[in-house]
């Protein structure tokens, strides 16, 4: 059996290497929201993802930046054109990668590596089902 991702590191500095085959192989609970009056999918996170809330991850993706010089920009499985906005994606394709140095500016399709603290967010519609805080760039 392979492993979901892969950790290296000393024990206490360990970084966990997650695809996005990890990330995107979660099942989906459909629950009717009256204040939109429609379904939406909740997810349902593996016990392996959540192992990993609060341990320092790595990411590789597609950035598709929001807001120029935000301290944020979503990191996508796929490059835009074929990404999670455009509808040729799932919800699970994509995440949000909020800077430790503030402010950074990025062209969209340019394919990153990020390492940051994982938070799994399960409940706010307004929000990708993963963030990543206090992300730096691994170049």
């Amino acid at each position: 059996m392979l492993c979901p991702f892969l950790t290296f590191g000393q024990s206490k500095d360990l970084i966990h290497k997650v695809s996005w085959q990890t990330l995107e192989n979660i099942a989906f609970q459909r629950k009717f929201l009256k204040d939109f009056e429609a379904y939406v999918l909740f997810p349902q996170f593996t016990d392996a993802l959540k192992d990993l809330v609060g341990k320092t991850v790595e990411v590789k993706g597609f950035v598709i930046p929001l807001e120029p010089r935000a301290d944020w920009v979503a990191l996508s499985a796929y490059p835009n054109a074929s990404c999670f906005f455009c509808g040729a994606a799932g919800p699970a394709s994509v995440m949000t990668v909020r800077f430790k140095d503030g402010k950074q500016k990025y062209r969209v399709d340019e394919f990153r590596t990020f390492r940051g603290k994982l938070k799994l967010n399960s409940n706010d519609i307004h929000e990708f089902y993963y963030i990543l805080n206090d992300a730096v760039e691994v170049k």
